[in-house]
Order: structure tokens, then C-alpha cells, then sequence
């Protein structure tokens, strides 16, 4: 009670006390019965407002750029991975293209091997070409079976065009394959090929003996009579002389002369095989050379 008479006889501070009391309760009062705020309220809040804008703007946008950032490398990443399934779809659909061309190509090759079994009595063994000699007075090409598998020197070799030429040369493992194309009358170590026209093997008979690069034909000559051949005609070996199987196709007639001395005739036969590109050939295997 002492203390409480002491600070009433301090009439200044009795005097604050009781104005900050009045304060405080007409500012509940006025609080309570107004909806709205003075302008000092007001500029305190709005004050606050901007202060909170100004800090919050440019966190916000440091917060999306690292957003930014995150989503470019995640963007980065996933353009990675899509150019390596692309290099890889480039390359199985390559790889796939080749496979489906090796199958048809090789589908083709069984067919004519299937349908030549039911032509001949003859075994079409296929070989795989190792190497090219495009030397032009000794092309030959080099195939990836040889003695193990039967190959001698004489066979015939053939794509499914036509004729290719006879293996010249047998090792262990690979044969080497003289082309037609060398065949020359002057060269003593150059055998003639017997042929016909397909279709009048009893009509006609001549002997492909040359090729002639200036016309890339063969010449068919020894021909006695014409009369049956012509323009168009299919030529094929026709088996005289044992030497070289029968019905393997050489090519067609495009063209017919009188001979050197007018006894006989001359055709130039164009090949049916293309002598170029070759990725498989056969090794054409006569019931004959199997006895032997």
C-alpha cells in the first residue's frame, strides 16, 4: 500500500498510466465497431504488403529458375537417350534390311538349285566368293570350297543368271574360277563349250569358244545351218563330249553372221550372268564327276 500511495503521489506517471489505459481500450472499442481501417492502418499494411512483394518476387524467381534449370537438364537427358534409341533403331533397321535381303537372295538361290535337281541329275553346291582377279587377261574369282568338299578342276561354276566360267585351280578350302569372259579360240589351254538353242537341242549345235569385249558377247560358231536359230533364242551348254553338263544357261542370240569362210555361221550370244557383284555362286557336281 506504501509503494501504490508513493506512485499516485507521482501524478505524471498516474497520469501516462491512465492515458495508455484509455488508449488501449478506445482502440478495442473502435476495432470492434469498424469494418474498415484508418489511413495510418492502411499505410502500415500496405507498407508491409510491398516490403513482402520485394523479397518474394525475387525468391520466387530464383526458385523457378533452379526449376528452369532442372527441367532443361532432365530435357537434356532425355534428348540423350532418345538420339541413342534412334542410332540404335538406325542401325537394327540396317541390320534387319541386310538380313531380309540376304534371305530373299539366298531363298532365290535354293529355288534354282531345287529346280535343277528336277531338270538334272546334278548336285549345285553353293560357294561364297573370297575374292576378285579383274586382270583382263586372267579374271578369275576365288570361292570358299575346294577339294574337302569335292571341287576338281573342270567343274562348271554358275550363278542363277548363267553360266560363270570353269574352276581352273583347287586347293584344300578354295577353288579358283576362271571366268568365260577369258575364253579365247587362239589360246591353246582354252576349252570350247558344245551348246544349243534351248528348246531345239536336236536342231541346232555350235561351240561358244571366244568372248568379245568389244561387244560383250560370246561367239557361238561351228553353226552348219541358220534355218533354226534366231534372234532371242536361249543358249545352252548341251552336254556333247561329257566334258561340261548339259542345260546350263549361257545367254541369248542377239545377233547372226555368215562365218569366216561362209560354211558356217556365227551368233554372238549375250550372257546371262552379269559378272559383277556376285556373292554367291554354284559348283555344278555331274553324276559323273561323283564316280570319279
Amino acid at each position: 500500500m506504501l509503494k501504490l500511495f508513493k506512485l499516485l503521489g507521482n501524478k505524471r506517471l498516474f497520469i501516462l498510466l491512465i492515458g495508455l489505459i484509455l488508449f488501449i481500450a478506445v482502440m478495442g472499442v473502435t476495432l470492434g465497431a469498424r469494418a474498415g481501417l484508418s489511413w495510418p492502418e492502411k499505410f502500415v499494411k500496405d507498407t508491409v504488403g510491398f516490403v513482402q512483394y520485394v523479397f518474394y518476387k525475387p525468391a520466387a524467381y530464383i526458385g523457378g529458375l533452379f526449376e528452369d534449370i532442372s527441367d532443361l537438364h532432365a530435357l537434356q537427358e532425355e534428348n540423350e537417350e532418345l538420339k541413342i534409341a534412334l542410332a540404335h533403331y538406325t542401325r537394327d533397321k540396317a541390320r534387319f534390311n541386310v538380313i531380309e535381303q540376304d534371305n530373299k537372295r539366298l531363298q532365290q538361290k535354293l529355288d534354282f538349285t531345287e529346280a535343277q535337281k528336277k531338270q538334272y541329275d546334278y548336285i549345285w553346291k553353293i560357294a561364297q566368293v573370297v575374292s576378285v582377279n579383274n586382270d583382263p587377261v586372267t579374271n578369275t574369282i576365288v570361292v570358299d570350297i575346294g577339294s574337302r568338299e569335292g571341287v576338281r578342276e573342270g567343274m562348271a561354276v554358275s550363278s542363277d543368271l548363267g553360266l560363270v566360267g570353269v574352276v581352273s585351280r583347287v586347293s584344300n578350302f578354295t577353288s579358283t574360277v576362271k571366268l568365260a569372259t577369258t575364253m579365247d579360240a587362239r589360246d591353246p589351254n582354252s576349252n570350247g563349250i558344245a551348246v544349243t538353242v534351248q528348246g531345239k537341242e536336236n536342231d541346232v549345235f555350235g561351240v561358244i569358244e571366244s568372248y568379245d569385249s568389244t561387244s560383250g558377247t560370246f561367239l557361238m560358231s561351228r553353226i552348219e545351218d541358220s534355218t533354226p536359230i534366231a534372234k532371242g533364242d536361249t543358249i545352252i551348254s548341251s552336254g556333247v563330249g561329257g566334258v561340261f553338263p548339259r542345260g546350263i544357261v549361257v545367254g541369248k542370240v542377239t545377233d547372226i553372221q555368215v562365218g569366216e569362210y561362209g560354211l558356217t555361221y556365227t551368233a554372238y550370244v549375250e550372257p546371262a550372268a552379269t559378272f559383277t557383284d556376285w556373292k554367291e555362286l554354284f559348283v555344278v557336281f555331274t553324276p559323273e564327276a561323283e564316280k570319279e
